[in-house]
């Protein structure tokens, strides 16, 4: 694709958002930035966090990696659907209840400061590490078809990167989230279905021939029942996505902040479960077009990359024609910034709520800590990505389900241990728990195929990980 037409796409998409935020954000303040002075509509709260769920890791990972596992990923999503109406039946009438403006708060509500927060460094450290690994795909997108061409380091193109979405959110903040990633998800399921469509017109194949003709390839294959070792075992898969959706969905500032800019909790829930349910059907549609992507390569006798994630972009750009490669474009970006701009503005939120005391500060010292806080983790998303791209050895969906099981874990655990136990917690001891948790759930899952009998844990990390904490947390606890 000519450059000099991505420029310019790019160019007319960012002028949009900028425009989006400068109308949003007109009289804002911190109370707007953080909670949208709880105005937003539920359906549209709805639509925007397929984009802001999904990410650039879903818009280029999951096509990828059914080369590995066929639609196995399903059974993940299945999880999810379970994960979801959890949290619209457990932690909104919660967070609802007690007027939660960051949800790390219930913590100190229910056990004391040191809870509270070890919970929310679980969340920066969590967010920070997943945000910044969904964004590097973006970057690494743009690198290759773009900036490599003009001879810019990936250093700036990721600087670029970073400061566009700085700009059209350090005012608004998440009600300006809630408008742009209603726009953005808008492309990024455009992008899927045209794509789906035009591969589909190639190959000469209609609704159900699409899925024949996967299958015959040997990439339909969902359900793994056959090896209790394997990672892809059903069990691990569904249990793992049931409560990595309750970990990174229903514990994560970033995706409640936006639930909890609804009016009303009826809002709040009919939001979740429309979304979940949305979720589920746009994810299938990417295995689909993985699956075609690969029919699609063998059939013409294409080489496949060596890595997963070059699959779709490469044929994006390079052999299904230009308007699947612009609607790529815009859809990766769509997807990857939906994600980001949410994890940074919910990521400023946690911070100057958790550990800024802000409710007792006037509004001129709140907007400048506000706008330091936001440029400070705009920095440190810049940071990570460079590292991530020297160290990074596998697919961005495999890396980041990997840190959630070990990040999100112990906000697993702590939330569980105040709603299902009446028991106190106070101290270091908590904070202690958290920390070697994930240092246990680790050494685990190293040893695992050796302590028992080659059984390789995977995605359920998450799920040890939160035990160990709730076990650990009760061995500290007082009646």
């Amino acid at each position: 694709m000519n450059p000099l037409l991505v420029v310019s796409i790019l160019t007319i998409y960012f002028c949009v958002l900028i425009g989006i935020s400068f109308l949003t954000s007109r009289g804002a303040d911190t109370n707007t930035f953080f909670t949208a002075n709880r105005q937003s509509p539920w359906y549209l709260v709805a639509f925007g966090m397929i984009g802001a769920s999904l990410s650039g890791v879903t818009f280029i990972s999951v096509p990828g990696n059914v080369i590995n596992t066929g639609f196995a990923y399903f059974q993940v999503v299945i999880g999810y659907l379970f994960g979801y109406w959890a949290i619209l039946g457990i932690l909104m009438p919660l967070y609802y209840r007690l007027n939660l403006v960051s949800i790390y708060s219930y913590l100190e509500q229910r056990f004391d400061t040191w809870a509270y927060r070890t919970g929310a460094v679980f969340f920066l450290i969590s967010r920070t590490i997943g945000s910044s690994l969904r964004l590097f795909l973006a970057a690494s997108v743009l690198q290759y078809f773009l900036f490599d061409a003009w001879g810019v380091p990936f250093f700036v193109t990721v600087a670029i990167t970073i400061v566009l979405i700085w700009i059209y959110t350090f005012r608004g903040g998440i009600k300006t989230i809630v408008w742009t990633d209603t726009f953005q998800t808008l492309f990024l399921v455009s992008a899927l279905v045209i794509t789906v469509i035009v591969i589909a017109n190639k190959l000469g194949l209609n609704f159900i021939e699409i899925f024949e003709r996967i299958d015959a390839a040997g990439y339909a294959r969902v359900f793994h029942f056959d090896d209790v070792n394997s990672t892809l075992f059903f069990p691990k898969q569904f249990f793992g996505g049931a409560f990595i959706a309750i970990a990174m969905t229903g514990l994560d500032q970033e995706i409640m902040q936006k639930n909890l800019t609804c009016k009303t909790l009826g809002d709040a829930q009919k939001n979740m479960f429309w979304f979940s349910l949305t979720i589920v059907f746009v994810t299938l549609l990417f295995l689909v077009l993985g699956g075609l992507l690969l029919v699609f390569s063998e059939q013409f006798n294409l080489t496949i990359p060596a890595k997963p994630d070059e699959i779709f972009p490469r044929l994006a750009f390079t052999e299904l024609g230009p308007v699947v490669g612009i609607f790529f474009l815009l859809g990766i970006t769509a997807s990857s910034y939906a994600s980001a701009d949410s994890a940074l503005a919910g990521l400023t939120t946690s911070f100057c709520i958790d550990f800024l005391n802000f409710k007792d500060k006037p509004e001129s010292v709140k907007k400048k800590q506000k706008f330091i806080v936001h440029l400070a983790f705009s920095l440190l998303f810049l940071l990570i990505i460079i590292i991530f791209k020297e160290v990074n050895e596998k697919s961005v969906i495999d890396a980041v389900l990997s840190v959630a099981g070990y990040t999100y874990g112990p906000l697993l655990g702590l939330f569980s241990f105040g709603l299902f136990t009446d028991r106190k917690l106070k101290g270091l001891a908590v904070t202690v728990v958290c920390v070697l948790s994930p240092v246990i759930s680790y050494i685990i899952s190293s040893n695992a195929p050796v302590w028992f009998n080659g059984y390789k844990i995977g995605i359920e990390v998450l799920l040890v990980n939160g035990l160990i904490t709730f076990g650990g947390l009760w061995l500290v606890s007082k009646k």
